[in-house]
């Protein structure tokens, strides 16, 4: 199998040479090319085409979303952001998914042992899907660095008693690759009197409240990075802050979220599993589920286990994917019961919880 071709670019050495051992460790991946700026990097390119460049943002000589932006109007290539920016800092994370950017991720921790083997599995399955973000269907390499754990390790499996129908519904909704700019098109399409909505996003620490405020300014409906023990309110929409696992609960007719700490599930943390799996558990036959694009097969099993629930499932679809991983795994599984373009998943879950406040059944 032809290994994906990496380019790092990176002004620090020692983040170099961390960088090209932490790629070097998937079978998948060979690093072609080591750039200290953006104009090192633009004579290696010549040189040799790379599959991927991982780029930080704040380089001498020329940053590196003034490159970026250079890269995807002159010779576009999947780019990676490698950063280790945080608080004000990750408003720049965000232009760089504006511009073009596959994913934003942390540069490896060199404190520990345990966080330099949680960074070497996200950033070499960020550089596996940003090389395949023009390819519709995929197969998922499993031969990775760690063991793949499941759901089970945050929260039971859902009880066969599902909870009772009510009017009040949340939704549901998970997302990784290209769903940055999936979301942003779902949440601004969405009524202000549409049913709370709690999110997962891959996406790393420091970087979900600016993408929250960014949202909550284009959005008729309030978006807000999660706190624990939030409400689950209508018109709002709460997504899980970076690092961290967002369940739903419930007590009586309130819906709230927890914020946990743990391993990656389905290898990431926060994980659309650990979610959809809460959101089974606890709101069953009142919830609606939404899968969009994203790489690998998080939250396949957690939609699986929300339609079994009796749970109103939808995937975004494949023509309308960046990455069509996600979805298509979820659909594989037996647990979507409609797969639409992303144009229309507000719409139907609009239809659907009108139509259940009506009847007092999910269609």
């Amino acid at each position: 199998m032809r290994k994906i071709k990496v380019l790092v670019v990176d002004d620090s050495a020692l983040v170099r040479q961390t960088m090209k051992d932490v790629l070097s460790s998937d079978p998948r991946i060979e690093v072609t090319g080591l750039a200290t700026d953006p104009f090192n990097a633009a004579q290696k390119i010549r040189e040799e085409v790379p599959d991927v460049i991982t780029l930080d943002v704040e380089m001498p000589r020329m940053d590196g979303l003034t490159f970026l932006k250079k890269v995807m109007s002159q010779h576009p290539i999947p780019v990676v952001i490698c950063s280790s920016l945080a608080g004000e800092g990750s408003e720049t994370a965000m232009k760089a998914l504006e511009f073009g950017a596959v994913e934003v991720i942390h540069k490896p921790s060199l404190g520990t042992k345990q966080m330099l083997h949680e960074s070497c599995t996200l950033i070499c399955d960020a550089v596996v899907a940003a090389s395949r973000v023009h390819i519709r269907k995929i197969s998922v390499d499993t031969s990775l660095v760690q063991p793949k754990l499941s759901a089970d390790v945050m929260i039971a499996k859902p009880r066969g008693d599902a909870m009772l129908q009510t009017t009040e519904k949340v939704v549901a909704v998970g997302a990784s690759t290209g769903g940055t700019e999936a979301l942003k098109d779902f949440l601004q399409a969405l009524p202000r009197d549409c049913p709370g909505i709690v999110i997962v996003q891959h996406m790393p620490e420091g970087f979900t409240a600016a993408f929250s405020k960014r949202l909550d300014s284009l959005c008729r409906i309030s978006v807000k990075e999660a706190a624990q023990n939030d409400t689950v309110l209508p018109g709002q929409a709460l997504i899980a802050p970076g690092n961290h696992h967002l369940l739903l609960k419930r007590s009586g007719a309130r819906y709230f979220v927890e914020i946990k700490d743990g391993p990656l599930v389905s290898r990431h943390r926060p994980s659309v599993d650990v979610l959809f799996r809460s959101a089974a558990r606890y709101a069953g036959r009142n919830a609606i589920g939404v899968i969009m694009t994203g790489m690998g097969d998080d939250g396949a099993r957690g939609m699986l286990e929300m339609n079994q629930a009796g749970a109103y499932t939808l995937a975004q679809n494949e023509e309308t994917c960046i990455v069509f991983g996600m979805p298509h795994e979820a659909i594989k599984l037996g647990g979507v019961d409609k797969a639409l373009p992303l144009s229309s998943i507000a719409m139907e879950i609009m239809r659907n919880y009108h139509q259940s406040s009506q009847t007092g059944a999910l269609s």
